[in-house]
């Protein structure tokens, strides 16, 4: 397929996925754009919110629109690995014989729904995260691969801390994008009234399938960028960490630590994806600094003077971002 015949494949199935989507969730631009994202990567999302924002049923109707299996994990502090991961039973066999057979858990499926992922404990999340990571789960020695795609959108809830279990900085880094949230305007609060109060909520058709799906994986693959693009995404990773000859002052005086490798490679994933998105099949800086804030805000870990002055990582990606584009065009040294 021709790059501009595989850009315009890819917009069309986007946008029949987003128009569909629509006809459920009201509003949320930014985390419709987010999830339709780590669809097209294959990469994981990490939505925060407060309760009742939809973030529920964002992912399912991503599933439905798409019509790949959909399994939802309530994560609670009484939560095993055994029930996200599954476990072997003992089950008949053959002429009256016994035998362990694995049972499969809800990790098993196209897209889970890990909520409220921070309720679990570290055990339970670290179960869920090593399938993120390998794509396998491993029991009793043998290796189960999860098939193609999966995908892992988490939520969790930012206001409510007792009874929780933080996610470490090296877990969080296993989500490509980390997206905020945010409570609805007036007019789309009347649009999520009328539709869930009066007759019978709109339903959601399939317009892809797995085939698809993977297809858009490997067209964002293939989609070239050019080494001065590229060294603005990396300027943005390397900028981040305080003792770096590339961080500007804010960096140094509110970072405790930087984003890892991974944060260059979600940054320009998503560039790509954006890129196809608006019909082009090469990535700009614009691209670039669009997928920077969600890239970036959970990979930079502020020190105590940042908690003290109110600084965020979001203000810090914007210093960056600031920062780099005066120094963008110097080129890289490898």
């Amino acid at each position: 397929m021709e790059p501009e015949a595989s850009a315009e494949y890819f917009r069309t199935k986007i946008d029949g996925i987003r128009a569909q989507i629509a006809k459920q969730v009201v509003g949320q631009v930014e985390t419709v754009l987010g999830a339709l994202i780590g669809l097209a990567v294959g990469g994981h999302i990490l939505l925060e919110g407060a309760p009742g924002l939809g973030k529920t049923l964002l992912v399912r109707s991503v599933s439905e629109a798409v019509g790949l299996d959909f399994a939802r994990i309530q994560f609670t502090p009484d939560l095993m690995p055994a029930d996200v991961t599954g476990t072997n039973i003992l089950a008949g066999g053959d002429e009256g014989r016994r035998e362990f057979v694995f049972r499969k858990g809800p990790i098993f499926a196209h897209i889970v729904l890990a909520d409220e992922i921070n309720r679990a404990t570290p055990k339970t999340q670290s179960a869920l995260l090593e399938a993120m990571q390998e794509h396998a789960v491993t029991a009793d020695g043998k290796r189960y691969v999860l098939e193609e795609p999966f995908l892992v959108m988490a939520t969790q809830n930012p206001i409510e801390h007792e009874g929780t279990y933080v996610l470490p900085e090296a877990q969080l880094d296993r989500f490509l994008l980390k997206l905020v949230v945010p409570s609805p305007t007036l007019g789309e609060l009347a649009q999520i009234v009328d539709r869930t109060t009066a007759g019978e909520s709109a339903k959601i058709d399939k317009v892809a399938d797995r085939t698809d799906i993977l297809e858009l994986q490997r067209i964002v693959r293939a989609v070239p960028i050019a080494p001065t693009v590229r060294d603005f995404a990396l300027l943005l990773v390397a900028g981040s960490h305080a003792g770096s000859e590339f961080a500007p002052t804010d960096v140094k005086r509110y970072v405790r630590y930087g984003a890892s490798p991974r944060a260059a490679q979600a940054i320009i994933l998503t560039a790509k994806v954006l890129a196809l998105m608006a019909g082009r099949f090469n990535v700009s800086r614009g691209d670039i600094r669009l997928a920077a804030p969600g890239a970036l805000r959970h990979r930079i870990l502020m020190n105590y003077e940042a908690e003290a002055d109110g600084v965020t990582s979001d203000r810090i990606v914007e210093h960056l971002l600031t920062h780099a584009e005066s120094r963008d065009r110097e080129p890289i040294a490898v």
